[in-house]
């Protein structure tokens, strides 16, 4: 009994948790020990039950998952969280890890892999869904191009996005024009696109400004 992984289940649905606590039921190697609704009981909860893993919904009213795990984890720092939601968006994943979840999976996860994932946590590994892993590699892309603009580079895309023509820009920054075309020839070159359009696109979608 003592080497089973303790779990807490955290979601607004109690389907969810009811088709989570039963697999949990079935296999020796985990115990529930609690559920809460929200991110707010979660949190009350976690400090006092001190589950090893936590499963976390990242949805929920009252408090999201994403700031329930940011404060548990800075009242508990042992317990590990793992994001298990229906949603991918960069973003998410983004904030769930950097608030401290040590995996982040979909809804749509077999048994197997969560069972794999809760057991990974308990040691401090991180399993990620395929599509959270694709949203850090698009992340970590997205700051290497940030990154590879230089500040000078980084202001004439800001006042690209914000319309100006070459000639107002190079008035704007009190340089010459042929100043102003070659900064904004380094950015296409360094965005990967061939025309201004696209790089005030690619600079809104991927707010590299």
């Amino acid at each position: 009994m003592e080497n089973k992984i303790r779990i807490m289940l955290v979601d607004d649905h109690a389907v969810v948790r009811s088709g989570l606590g039963a697999f949990l039921s079935v296999n020796p190697d985990l115990e529930l020990i609690g559920e809460a609704e929200n991110g707010e009981q979660a949190v009350v909860r976690a400090g006092i039950l001190k589950p090893d893993v936590i499963l976390m919904d990242l949805m929920m009213p009252v408090m999201d998952g994403v700031a329930a795990t940011q404060a548990i984890k800075k009242q508990n720092p042992a317990i590990q969280i793992i994001a298990l939601t229906s949603f991918q968006e960069d973003e998410l994943v983004r904030n769930a890890l950097k608030a401290g979840a040590v995996g982040y999976l979909m809804k749509n996860v077999s048994a197997r892999e969560l069972a794999a994932a809760i057991k990974a946590a308990k040691e401090g590994k991180i399993t990620l869904s395929p599509e959270a892993a694709q949203a850090l590699v698009r992340a970590s892309q997205q700051a290497q191009e940030t990154e590879s603009l230089t500040e000078r580079e980084r202001e004439v895309l800001k006042l690209m996005v914000e319309g100006l023509n070459n000639a107002e820009i190079a008035e704007r920054l009190v340089v010459s024009l042929s100043t102003v075309k070659y900064h904004i020839s380094n950015i296409l070159m360094k965005l990967g696109v061939d025309n201004r359009v696209a790089a005030v696109t690619t600079a809104i979608q991927k707010k590299l400004v």
